[in-house]
């Protein structure tokens, strides 16, 4: 198998500080859009 995946990139994959802030953006743009879809709660 060919490594198609540059230094970087496999650093990036690598990097748990960065797949943690991805996951959080990720989980935060999908409550945002299921809020908003739904009204959302106000307090």
């Amino acid at each position: 198998m060919t490594q198609k995946i540059s230094k970087q990139e496999h650093a990036k994959m690598k990097n748990p500080i960065i797949q943690f802030f991805k996951f959080i953006y990720l989980s935060l743009k999908i409550m945002r859009i299921v809020a908003g879809g739904h009204g959302g709660t106000r307090p």
